[in-house]
């Protein structure tokens, strides 16, 4: 049972102040001062039937100390001395008979006058502790407006100043404990976690605010059961283990979850993290238990513990009057003050009570605190004394409270708009092994503190000797999205992100996010990369040598066009076609002129120039050999089997118009199509995942050009087999040949590669293929005459190739 959780500060004649729960009796002696006559009473209800509770006694005591270093102080009240009423709530039987009566006036409580016309017996109170008892009796205070400064109500629902508009309190709010127990889960990397509360307003508004707060983390509550009378702690210890919880939050009463813990010492619950609510985080007993250390491990939150100069030897002097006191009420003289009627009181020695769990006792030292401050200012109170001449109502000592701000044991005591601290300092214990409850962290809600939350996690040792792992299911390797497995978030399957994909863990670490067009990634990527922009620069070593290539091609042209044009008279020049040469030398030289363009980033113009200049061109070589064997063939083989025929051959110049509408249809061809359907630059996203390729893409309609192309190259093909046995030195057909066959070998090649290949250097392969296809008929087919004219003369003359006809002509008549 607790004794003094309600404290009310009783009003003098002239002058009003309220305490909470602790009635302050307040003389005012002009510039004197006049030790009134602190008058302590104890009201006990049913004090027989309900349990002795030390905390609250010590708490108790802690009032007494506040109230006497306040009346011993020059500098606080000087000439006013606080006298006190402290009841007991032990029993909601006779609370509000008390309650009503500290409200009243003269025996009648006037609701609907004026707050200030209106004075009640106290004009401010301390307490109750529980939250609880706290909403039932804060809405009769708040009727006149008489300040409640509370020591040990913590709910969050206290904060509402419009049902609550006269509650104020000393210890921090339940949402700055459970901002904290969820900031420690996460220092730990824990997300599978019990809540364990019990029946009480203060558990059930933290159970909510609990909830509530998961929402923005990726914490999981798991399992969330409230303790009462009733309940069976081994089905709920069962369960617990059933669900492989390793972290439970206990924030229950100290009596609640004592019972708690002694059952799972009882039942043999091994290796657990129990995070300990203020209310029992610094029991003394139950670190002195056989088996606690075998639970596991014990973490603890509370407010950080001030140590109250004077306050060891206030209690050991009261404990020697107390003892040379009567043991009873009727025991006491006539005409003196029955200040402790309690049993069990005496029997409490000062070492219990100094080493009893100190959690509010600053909470209830610094609440009587900010009353004397208040009244302080409000009776103009300086080094001479306190005026004599103003009236203290109620609402005017909560304005003063509410402007609260002065130090206190280093302390800054302050209220923030919803009345709750403005900052609060709390200390992370852990239950070491001697059974202390050693301090391993801190945390700060004052915003200016720089590093307002730490854990030395080198000060706790762990049941297994490493932070216990406290996950439904083990975290995902990196590249693998989460598949939610039931109904909690924190259980899930991974499932790697394929190619193109990645999972970002910070937005959605559920899906696998497609990359970008110009972005890549690997499978199991937590990121994509941008795709590299692959072509054939100039600047590339295979380009400048396919470029110097085309130079000396061009070069060896010149010097074949100029070595046929000192020997245009000659037999040699004149049997590989006359000016026919000319014209294929220009073709050829035109032609080379498109491998150029296979380099750069490509564009419409070199794209479209590239194929124009080499499938006109080379089209025109085609038929220019095309002509030229068919025109072998007709001198010899024709001439004679259809002498009409060749003489409209010869007389028209049919080899020129031949040639003029094989350039002509296919500068139409080609012009119709790349007007209707140009090759245009394109980025090939699709042949490799990391590289975007630069290309000129060809349509189908390619093939139309083509047609001409294939048909030219098989007349070739045709003539020159027609033509084998010719004369030697009109016989072109194994050139042709020669020829033919390294055309068609180039192609087939080219065409293999960029089947299987399409890369950027597939670009090279079709200019190496170009240039292949030209320098065969170089190699082919000129460079043999060249030979002949510079180092076989004696066979560049009339009379050799006369005898080469001759001998020919012998073979076929003989034949």
């Amino acid at each position: 049972t607790v004794i003094h959780d309600v404290v009310f500060l009783k009003q003098p004649p002239q002058t009003s102040a309220n305490f909470n729960y602790c009635q302050l009796k307040i003389n005012h002696v002009a510039h004197d001062k006049r030790a009134a006559k602190s008058h302590f009473k104890v009201i006990l209800n049913q004090m027989l039937e309900q349990s002795f509770t030390l905390s609250s006694y010590r708490m108790f005591q802690v009032m007494r100390f506040a109230v006497q270093e306040i009346n011993n102080s020059s500098l606080i009240l000087p000439n006013v001395s606080l006298g006190y009423e402290i009841f007991d709530h032990c029993s909601d039987n006779f609370n509000f008979q008390a309650i009503l009566n500290m409200i009243s006036r003269n025996g009648s409580i006037q609701v609907l006058r004026c707050v200030n016309e209106y004075l009640s017996k106290v004009i401010a109170v301390a307490g109750p502790f529980r939250s609880m008892e706290s909403m039932t009796v804060a809405p009769l205070f708040a009727m006149n407006l008489i300040p409640m400064v509370n020591y040990g109500s913590s709910s969050s629902v206290l904060s509402d100043k419009w049902k609550y508009p006269s509650f104020l309190r000393t210890t921090a709010s339940n949402k700055d404990l459970i901002h904290l127990i969820i900031l420690i889960i996460q220092h730990f990397n824990w997300n599978w976690v019990a809540f364990v509360s019990s029946s009480d307003e203060n558990s059930q508004n933290g159970l909510q605010l609990f909830k509530s707060k998961l929402k923005d983390t990726k914490i999981c509550l798991a399992y969330a059961k409230e303790l009462n009378e009733m309940s069976d702690h081994y089905e709920i210890l069962q369960q617990l283990e059933g669900l492989s919880i390793e972290v439970i939050i206990v924030f229950a009463g100290q009596s609640s979850a004592v019972a708690l813990i002694k059952s799972a010492i009882k039942h043999n619950i091994h290796n657990k993290v129990w995070i300990a609510g203020d209310s029992w985080s610094l029991n003394k007993n139950l670190p002195r238990l056989s088996g606690i250390k075998a639970i596991g491990t014990i973490i603890g939150i509370t407010e950080t513990v001030m140590p109250l100069p004077g306050f060891k030897d206030f209690v050991y002097l009261s404990q020697t009057q107390r003892n040379n006191r009567p043991t009873t009420c009727e025991q006491t003289p006539s005409g003196q003050t029955c200040n402790q009627d309690c049993d069990l009181c005496s029997d409490v020695s000062p070492e219990e009570i100094i080493g009893e769990n100190p959690s509010y006792s600053f909470a209830t030292y610094s609440s009587i605190y900010a009353m004397a401050h208040a009244l302080h200012n409000l009776l103009l109170c300086d080094i001479k004394g306190c005026s004599d001449n103003v009236t203290v109502y109620p609402f005017m000592l909560l304005q003063e409270l509410k402007r609260s701000n002065f130090t206190l044991l280093n302390r800054h005591i302050e209220f923030d708009n919803n009345g709750d601290p403005t900052s609060t300092s709390y200390a992370i214990v852990f239950w070491n092994q001697s059974g202390q409850a050693q301090k391993v962290g801190s945390y700060e809600t004052d915003p200016k503190v720089d590093v307002p939350f730490s854990i030395n996690n080198t000060l706790i040792h762990w049941y297994a000797d490493k932070v216990p792992v406290a996950r439904c299911s083990p975290e995902c390797s990196e590249g693998f999205a989460k598949k939610k497995d039931g109904l909690h978030e924190c259980c899930f399957q991974c499932n790697v992100c394929p190619g193109m994909t990645y999972v970002n863990y910070t937005d959605d670490p559920y899906s696998c996010i497609n990359c970008r067009k110009t972005e890549w990634s690997k499978p199991g990527s937590t990121f994509c990369t941008q795709r590299s922009v692959e072509y054939i620069p100039f600047t590339d070593p295979v380009a400048i040598t396919l470029m110097f290539s085309t130079g000396v091609l061009l070069a060896l042209t010149l010097a074949i066009v100029i070595l046929f044009a000192l020997n245009y008279d000659k037999p040699v020049v004149k049997s590989a076609g006359g000016p026919m040469c000319f014209l294929l030398l220009g073709c050829l030289s035109a032609s080379s002129i498109s491998v150029f363009f296979f380099f750069g980033k490509p564009t419409v113009t070199n794209c479209v120039l590239r194929y124009f200049l080499f499938l006109l061109f080379y089209t025109v070589c085609l038929g220019c050999f095309a002509v030229r064997s068919f025109q072998i063939v007709c001198i010899f083989k024709m001439a004679t089997k259809f002498p009409k025929i060749h003489s409209w051959w010869v007389k028209h110049n049919g080899q020129w118009w031949l040639i003029a509408i094989v350039f002509v249809l296919q500068l139409l061809l080609l012009t119709t199509v790349f007007t209707a359907s140009p090759p245009t630059p394109v980025n090939d996203m699709t042949s490799y995942r990391d590289q975007i390729i630069l290309k000129c893409a060809m349509r189908r309609t390619v093939i139309m050009f083509l047609l001409l192309t294939i048909v030219l190259a098989s007349l070739c093909f045709t003539f020159s087999y027609m033509g084998k046995d010719l004369p030697k030195n009109y016989n072109e057909s194994k050139a042709i040949t020669l020829y033919l066959l390294f055309l068609v070998l180039t192609w087939i090649t080219f065409c293999t590669a960029s089947i299987l290949y399409h890369g950027k250097y597939l670009q090279l392969f079709n200019a190496m293929s170009v240039l292949s296809s030209l320098y065969s008929i170089l190699f082919c087919y000129f460079l043999p005459k060249c030979y002949i004219i510079i180092f076989q003369p004696q066979k560049n003359t009339q009379q050799h190739f006369q005898g080469i006809i001759q001998r020919y002509t012998q073979n076929i008549s003989s034949e």
